[in-house]
């Protein structure tokens, strides 16, 4: 198997840990331990023996995540180091060189990557930002076949913050079900609610459903490295063994903490807290982006502290993030990387203090560059 460069976990590794500003990221400002854990917990914590954990999740982590699909048993689930071994596993274990996948974009792109590394046919279909953001179904429809093994979307979406609708989501199951494809949702940004309520998961409306989550995004834990699958058990015991090949379990730390973070009182109130953080920032970035007439266009997001910001510039959009890199130590995400050019993608779920001040180093940038406007808002 050869694989292509992850390009954004790339960019993002090569410069996340060294800008003073990081916009690129599209999860909240991490918690601490001490935020979530009480003094009891704590003690318990620290007397912790710092063996090997249980490699699908201990069932008290186990049972937790099962809170959040109702009918679904505890060995239906598979807990990994983050959402993207769960990814890595899910396409490791089901795709056959030949086999024919339909992909979301815009999308992450990991298992894009992984797809074409194990010789999967993709097709496409896309979000269209004039239906704002809203999947192309006739597209789907037509990227369906008898052949087709998986259909791959994100939701909430990863760049655009889009949300399906019901209608939108029971069109696409008709389409799974009427050629018999699997339907792999990727939902880590489930619970980033900017507006609404909790996107509802596909798990349950479909018998042949995978639903990958984590507790990076929504709950501000990316360090802890916890993520799951969800689907039928016949799936997930034909994905474990592939699991004893990568990091065989999750730490024991981070299964520990991963269970008091997602219990019911923890959870609520973590969310709660993401929420706020969306609901506080996002005003910021819009009120930025609207003080800039006729250079950026933009969705508002209803998940995720992440806005896909389309912009007028006779630029590429990785040398416009990597001049703002150079210049004033901030990070943005370059669209291309998503395959879509001359945007970017902005993420404000920074402490508010730090987004103000990166915002304002951005527009240092785009005065200097201001006479080199496109004369078009295309480059999608």
């Amino acid at each position: 198997m050869k694989i292509e460069t992850f390009k954004l976990e790339r960019f993002q590794s090569t410069w996340e840990n060294v800008v003073e500003f990081n916009l690129a990221e599209s999860g909240v400002h991490p918690l601490s331990i001490e935020e979530f854990v009480g003094k009891k917990e704590m003690a318990k914590v620290q007397k912790l023996g710092l063996g090997y954990s249980q490699t699908n999740g201990t069932p008290g982590l186990r049972k937790n995540i099962a809170a959040l699909y109702p009918g679904i048993d505890l060995d239906q689930i598979q807990v990994t180091t983050g959402s993207t071994e769960a990814n890595f596993l899910l396409m490791w274990s089901l795709i056959e060189e030949g086999d024919e996948v339909v992909f979301e974009l815009p999308n992450y792109m990991q298992m894009w990557g992984l797809l074409r590394g194990f010789g999967a046919s993709v097709k496409t279909f896309c979000l269209r930002e004039e239906k704002n953001w809203a999947p192309d179904l006739a597209e789907l429809g037509r990227a369906v076949t008898k052949k087709t093994k998986l259909i791959i979307l994100t939701n909430p979406n990863n760049p655009t913050g889009a949300v399906l609708s019901r209608d939108e989501m029971k069109e696409i199951i008709r389409i799974a079900r009427k050629s018999g494809a699997w339907i792999l949702a990727d939902e880590v940004y489930q619970g980033a609610e900017r507006v609404g309520r909790r996107t509802p998961s596909f798990w349950g409306r479909y018998d042949k459903v995978i639903c990958v989550n984590g507790i990076s995004k929504a709950y501000g834990l990316a360090g802890l490295r916890i993520g799951w699958i969800a689907g039928p058990l016949g799936l997930i015991k034909s994905v474990w063994p592939y699991h004893d090949y990568t990091t065989i379990s999750p730490s024991i730390l981070s299964d520990k903490l991963a269970t008091i973070a997602l219990s019911p009182a923890n959870r609520d109130k973590i969310l709660r807290r993401t929420k706020d953080i969306l609901n506080t920032n996002f005003p910021v970035l819009e009120t930025w982006l609207k003080k800039h007439p006729g250079l950026f266009s933009f969705v508002p997001p209803k998940a995720g502290a992440i806005a896909f910001v389309r912009y007028d510039l006779a630029v590429n959009s990785t040398s416009l993030a990597e001049k703002i890199i150079r210049e004033q130590s901030v990070f943005l995400a370059p669209g291309d990387l998503f395959e879509m050019d001359r945007y970017l993608r902005i993420g404000f779920g920074a402490e508010e203090k730090s987004l103000r001040r990166a915002l304002a180093r951005v527009d240092k940038v785009l005065k200097a560059d201001s006479g080199h406007r496109a004369g078009s808002s295309s480059g999608a």
